[in-house]
């Protein structure tokens, strides 16, 4: 099972650590493509957390479940206005069933990257497809792996510099891993520090990958805007469409 890296410590400062996350201007282009992807079908989301993403849309009309291994998370998540008509189911997304089908299912924010290995990460799509309704859709939103910034032989690499958070992101390219260290500063004026172990993908491998569970690409764009997708994208969100029949 993965292991969750989300505990009380890391829940109770989330929503403040991620608070440039929970910005309307972040949020809502995010729950546009969302809400047209899931038409009048249920939505269903994997690594659903403190509801970012699941609460909007709810709100929009879209009936969410949400799959998640992390108590804490899922805890702030219930205390929230508007999750009373969520759906939570707990457990390691790549396995984990829900008694339903979706028309859509979604992982956001990098969180594919908390599956650790290419095991795990093709097992979470196997699932996906598994709840998919015939055209239903599968979106991730990931970041594209930033290894061209990172000089030949070293293995840290800034990625944010502000007076509220440091972001240093540690590579083993070997095993396609990297550890994300954050250190965000607290209401008291102290650092937080929390890593978490990630695995960077490409957006070839996730095609291969949805192409072991049966689906296939359907769009990628660079953000939420639906920009195109470039060599100097620094995310994708890509759309994997299972087959009608």
């Amino acid at each position: 099972m993965t292991e969750d890296h989300f505990g009380e410590e890391v829940a109770a400062r989330y929503d403040e650590a991620s608070a440039a996350m929970f910005a309307p201007e972040v949020v809502e282009p995010v729950v546009d493509v969302l809400a047209d992807l899931a038409g009048d079908g249920a939505a269903l989301e994997f690594g659903i957390g403190t509801g970012r993403i699941a609460i909007p849309l709810a709100a929009r009309g879209v009936r969410v479940h949400g799959i998640d291994l992390s108590e804490a998370m899922l805890a702030r998540l219930r205390a929230k206005p508007g999750a009373a008509n969520i759906g939570v189911t707990v457990g390691d997304f790549a396995t984990t069933r829900v008694d339903a089908t979706f028309l859509l299912a979604y992982l956001v924010f990098n969180t594919i990257g908390n599956l650790t290995s290419q095991a795990d990460q093709v097992a979470c799509f196997e699932n996906v497809a598994r709840h998919l309704e015939p055209g239903g859709c599968f979106v991730i939103e990931v970041g594209v792996p930033a290894l061209q910034r990172l000089p030949y032989g070293q293995t840290h690499a800034l990625f944010d510099a502000s007076e509220t958070h440091v972001g240093i992101d540690e590579y083993d390219v070997v095993e396609q891993r990297l550890v994300s260290h954050h250190y965000s500063r607290t209401a008291d004026g102290t650092f937080a520090c929390g890593s978490i172990p990630l695995r960077y993908v490409w957006p070839s491998e996730l095609d291969l990958m949805a192409r072991i569970a049966g689906m296939s690409l359907r769009e990628r764009w660079g953000d939420w805007t639906r920009e195109p997708f470039t060599r100097f994208s620094t995310k994708h969100v890509s759309v994997w469409e299972q087959p009608a029949t």
